[in-house]
């Protein structure tokens, strides 16, 4: 049984999630997430204003950019969701700390041996996939002057979100979120200086850019590492590699599904902006600005999601399954009732926000369309993501890739062709809204199947009723 400093999240910055009311929990490891996640979403907003005051073309190039480096860097968050399913149910088993100091670092060399890998493959291949997505010679050569030093900051970034992991699953969300703040502050604050060559800094265009990232990301995971090594949550465990191909096969049970559940989304997203642009360019702007605004709204269930792998993990390896069903229970609930308070405030000020985003009149009538209805629809896919990473956290990682796979290729992009050809933008809307709650109801019956929700439980009884026994 943990001590009490590690119940309480004292100075060693332990938190026993085994214990006390599951709200508290939760909460304890999502609010500061919020934070980090915010930071991270910020990144790409600074990226896109400092580089669109450069040039159309490198603004347009961030538009070829960000999808494959969205997709690449699902890798990283699958690796950190196998990491924290594997270290946080040794965690609550009790595991000794020489175990999962070991599986620790088993998870960062299997991180950095595979981020290498694809960094150095993205690098060769690169010209040939931008080539293929159609991008013109003067785009190109913004993405040529961008993607190299991207690749060199891919193995950063996923040795951070792995040792971050390491943090989550001991019950510690607040470090690994400033951690995410102080990457994003880095690149943020380094934009305009190496972009526009400020302060005696070299102009360096669309490589300041990629060199901001790098150089943040290179702080970041040096602090990451140094934390986790005086806290004794890495560090020499006697034979480092005792063990290492069982740890290999425990994370990626989990990290191979999951990278894959992250990275069909932006490229279903892609997908479904082809259906937008069948209307015209004024409704792909639109519908553009409209997801800007909707991730920012999405923020606290991305939080949540963070949060309740660790809680989930904890209470499984300690075999106190009801807590960790009460955990995804109360995790739903708000999920619903966060939803209903975006969907009333997006109703409300749908106009405004979408005139603040958005690039001229027309722009902004599609944004607030969006905005206004798929609003009321946002709690489904708070439900989807909590649902995923908690059946992660139960090594149920399949479950939760078929539930990506379902929202995305099975409902929303079928739907979205279909309501663009027939209905125009309406379609499309009444798409996204459909995929949502459908997919949302979904993942109450495999949290259900999962064994991580009680049939008796008010949030599922009645959807269990469409479910053949």
């Amino acid at each position: 049984m943990p001590d009490q400093a590690q119940s309480d999240g004292s100075s060693d910055n332990k938190r026993d999630l085994t214990q006390g009311p599951v709200w508290r929990a939760l909460a304890a490891m999502s609010a500061p997430m919020s934070f980090g996640i915010f930071a991270v979403l910020s990144v790409g907003l600074a990226d896109a204003y400092f580089l669109g005051q450069l040039s159309g073309s490198a603004l347009a190039a961030v538009g070829f950019i960000y999808p494959v480096t969205t997709a690449v860097t699902s890798l990283s968050i699958g690796l950190s969701a196998g990491a924290n399913a594997a270290l946080s149910q040794g965690v609550g088993r009790g595991d000794v700390d020489e175990a999962t100091r070991r599986l620790g670092l088993h998870a960062i060399g299997l991180g950095l041996a595979l981020s290498l890998a694809v960094a150095l493959l993205m690098w060769l291949i690169y010209p040939l996939i931008f080539s293929a997505l159609g991008a013109t010679e003067q785009v190109s050569d913004n993405i040529a002057a961008y993607i190299p030093v991207w690749a060199m900051s891919f193995p950063f970034l996923v040795v951070m979100m792995i040792t971050n992991a390491v943090f989550r699953a001991h019950g510690d969300s607040l470090t690994s979120a400033w951690i995410m703040v102080l990457a994003a502050l880095v690149n943020v604050g380094l934009n305009p200086l190496l972009i526009f060559g400020m302060w005696g800094l070299p102009e360096l265009g669309m490589t300041g850019a990629a060199a901001a990232t790098l150089t943040g990301r290179m702080i970041a995971v040096a602090l990451a590492l140094y934390i986790a090594w005086r806290r004794s949550l890495l560090g020499w465990c006697g034979s480092i590699a005792s063990g290492f191909l069982q740890s290999v096969r425990t994370i990626l049970n989990v990290g191979l599904p999951a990278a894959f559940s992250n990275a069909i989304n932006p490229a279903g997203m892609a997908l479904v902006t082809a259906a937008v642009a069948t209307v015209g360019e004024a409704a792909v702007a639109g519908f553009g600005a409209a997801t800007r605004i909707q991730s920012m709204a999405l923020v606290p269930l991305l939080a949540l999601s963070s949060g309740i792998g660790p809680v989930i993990g904890q209470n499984w390896g300690a075999e106190k399954q009801d807590r960790a069903k009460a955990t995804t229970a109360t995790a739903f609930w708000f999920c619903m009732g966060y939803g209903l308070l975006v969907a009333l405030v997006l109703a409300i000020f749908a106009e405004p926000l979408a005139g603040v985003f958005a690039s001229g009149e027309e722009d902004a009538r599609y944004a607030a369309i969006y905005l206004r209805f798929v609003g009321l629809s946002l709690f489904g896919y708070g439900l989807v993501v909590t649902a995923n990473a908690a059946m992660n956290a139960r090594d149920k990682a399949v479950w939760s890739m078929s539930l990506s796979l379902g929202r995305i290729l099975a409902l929303y992009l079928p739907l979205a062709w279909i309501g663009a050809l027939t209905l125009g933008y309406t379609g499309i809307i009444a798409a996204a809204v459909l995929a949502n709650v459908l997919a949302g109801w979904a993942a109450v019956i495999s949290a259900r199947g999962t064994g991580l929700l009680a049939t008796d439980n008010a949030l599922v009884a009645g959807p269990l009723r469409l479910v053949p026994r």
